[in-house]
Parts: C-alpha cells; structure tokens; sequence
C-alpha cells in the first residue's frame, strides 16, 4: 500500500473506537505459545539419550535464555552497537581481547579467517572468495589427524588447504601464502602436534593459529584455556553444552582479527558472510546462556549425570547378555557416558534394529549406534527424570 493509501484507511475510522488499532505486543497471540505445534505438524519428538547432535536440534535452552530472548523481541537496537557490548562482556568471561556472536561455530572459522586474510580493509573484504591476483594470503595449514569435512567453512574464504604431519612438515609448508595455521581440538590426541607446541610454531613463524572446540565443552575452562594458551582466534557452538540458541556461536580471538571478521559479517552487505545473520534476539540469548554457563556449579552437575547414568545402567545391568561401562570422553563432552553392549547369540538384535525399537516406542527415544550390538547413551541433554523412562524402555527392548 501507498502512504497515502494508509492515511486515508486511518482517516474513515470510527472516532468511537469500534475499530481498535492495537500495539504490535499487544496483537501477539498468547494462544500460540499454548499450542502444539509439532503435533499439529506431525513432527516427532523424542527423549535425547544421544548427546548434542545437529540432526536432533542440538540442545535444549534454559529458561532464563528464553527469558533473555523474550525481552529482547519488543523493542528496536542497532545491530552493530549490541554485538559491541556483548563482545565486551564476553570477551572478559573468556580471557580474549574481542568476541562477537556468531551463526554458530563453522560461521566462526570462516568468518575468522576472513578477519585473518582482509584485516579492516573494506575493499578486501569486498573480493572474498576470490584471492588470486589480490595480494592477499591463500593457504591454511592443518594436520592430516584434523582433516574433517568441517575445515570447508576455511576453504569458503577462497583459501586452499595444505596438510601437514610433522614439524619438519610444517616448516616446509610455511610461505609466503600461509594465512592461518589451524587446530582441531577434538582429535588433539590424534595429531603428532599438540596445542601448545602449534601455537609456538605459529608464532615463530609469525602465523595466526586457530582452534575450532566446537562441541567441546563441558568443561568450561576450554572457554578460557586456549585464549590463555595463545591461539589468535577459537571458535564454540552456542546451541550445545551452553545451550544458547542453537544456531549461534561464538568468536574469540585478538581484537584485531574481530575487527575484520565484524566487517564480513551482517548488516554489511557486501561480503561472503552476509548469509550468516543472527538476530538481536539470538546475540542476547546467547550472551545469558554463557554468562550462566561460566558460573553455573559443573561439579554438582556432573553427580547428578553420573546418578542418572547409574539408574540406566543398574536397569540393564542385570539382563542376561548385556555388558556396560561407563566412561568420559577426553576431549570434547567430557560427560559420563554408557556403553551398553550384548551377545548376539544371546539377544538378537542388531544395534540398528534396537535403534528402530527405541525411536519407534512411546515415548521415542534416540541413542547413539556404536558398532552392531553396542550403543552409546549420554543423560547430559535429558530432562530430569527422563533417565527413569529410558531405563525402563531399554531393557524391556533388550529383553
């Protein structure tokens, strides 16, 4: 409609006020918060016993993270001005110089490349993916055990991987055209360098290094360890273990290369990461749930895991064929887990097919498949309680 369109609809209104024309916080439905819209859309939900997976929605959020975000929805800021502030406050929590909120962690690892390559020069950032004939650096160093299909999020800033296993390797690969040397946390034990030693090697070599921790917290000190230790930039999930929104993330790193990374990012329009928005309402929710995240007791957090891992386990424990163990992850989820696994001659199932029973029960349940008769349960995402109905259902499945 024409602006004078509207001011003449609002001309013919009815002084009496048989037409109300209401606020817009005053219009929204509180009905729609009552309905069940996955069950109006034939949407399964389910009990997750299988951890933070993207394919499952990640996490769920806190109340006070959809508080944050509920009184952030009303009113108007600049974009610019509020990831400021909470790259501020958050850049103290966990010891870098900047932060900003990200569209979660693979958004992080380009977007900090591309602070890396562009610095605050607009006219770079303009010509992102495209390097050839730029002047700008075009190469990432990465060890052979950190080569996972995630790194693409580097090579979308026009970068080309090189990898490497050694030292001596490393040292042959550094040139002129190494932009970023990279690290991933979660396969640290695999790798023939470690943090430190490739951070120290960046450093000699004056290269920026990175460190994508993705899914790897709790604990929370790798919130803090790696920008103490020296990485120039590290990237996080929002929407697991701190359970922020599940599409947000965070950036850390050295001011300078936040600085470069802000300018890819929206509102600007005219960079490679214009796609990777977040909304106002995301950038505050995310901040609320790592501000309860780094004071949250995680001690006592964990008892109540291992309590609720020991009711899964003491259920089917007991049925004949069926061996457990408990264990926690090293690196990344560093939360009890259950392996639970069963003599075929004995019960004949398949893991798939115990799977299949599981999901297709009431209520649905998803675990993790390990090999053919083993899965893996984790309570860390479970609502409390649900470890109770998990028990019951698994070893009525396994029996």
């Amino acid at each position: 409609m024409k602006r004078r369109d509207i001011l003449k609809g609002i001309s013919i209104l009815p002084l009496g006020g048989a037409v109300s024309v209401l606020p817009f916080t005053a219009r929204a439905s509180s009905k729609a918060r009552k309905r069940d819209l996955y069950k109006e859309l034939g949407v399964r939900t389910f009990i997750n016993a299988a951890g933070t997976y993207t394919f499952m929605t990640g996490s769920l959020m806190h109340d006070y993270v959809i508080d944050a975000i509920e009184s952030s929805w009303q009113e108007f800021c600049l974009l610019d001005e509020l990831q400021d502030k909470v790259g501020q406050k958050i850049a103290a929590m966990v010891h870098s110089e900047a932060a900003v909120i990200t569209a979660g962690a693979f958004s992080g690892l380009t977007l900090g490349l591309a602070g890396v390559l562009t610095g605050t020069d607009v006219e770079k950032v303009k010509q992102l993916p495209f390097l050839e004939g730029t002047g700008m650096k075009s190469e990432v160093i990465c060890q052979n055990a950190h080569k996972i299909d995630y790194n693409h999020a580097l090579t979308n800033t026009g970068c080309k991987m090189v990898y490497v296993d050694t030292v001596e390797d490393v040292e042959k690969a550094v040139n002129e055209k190494t932009a970023l040397m990279h690290f991933l946390n979660i396969e640290a034990d695999k790798g023939k360098i470690g943090h430190e030693e490739w951070v120290a090697l960046g450093k000699k070599y004056n290269v920026p290094t990175s460190n994508d921790i993705a899914a790897d917290v709790p604990p929370v000190s790798n919130l803090t360890r790696f920008n103490d230790m020296g990485f120039d930039f590290v990237v996080v999930s929002g929407g697991k273990a701190i359970r922020g929104p599940q599409s947000a993330g965070l950036l850390m790193g050295k001011k300078k290369i936040i600085d470069g990374a802000r300018l890819h990012m929206p509102p600007r329009g005219y960079n490679i990461g214009r796609g990777m928005k977040v909304n106002k309402e995301e950038i505050v929710g995310m901040y609320v749930a790592l501000e309860h995240f780094m004071t949250a007791d995680h001690d006592a957090e964990f008892k109540v895991w291992e309590e609720q891992i020991a009711t899964i386990e003491n259920a089917v424990k007991p049925v004949n064929g069926v061996s457990t163990k408990v264990f926690v992850p090293k690196l990344g989820n560093i939360t009890p887990t259950l392996e639970v696994s069963w003599d075929k001659s004995v019960i004949k199932l398949t893991s798939k097919e115990l799977l299949e029973k599981l999901r297709n029960g009431t209520p649905s349940i998803e675990v993790m498949p390990r090999e053919e008769n083993s899965i893996n349960i984790t309570v860390w995402v479970m609502k409390r309680g649900q470890e109770k109905i998990v028990a019951k259902k698994l070893k009525e499945a396994l029996t």
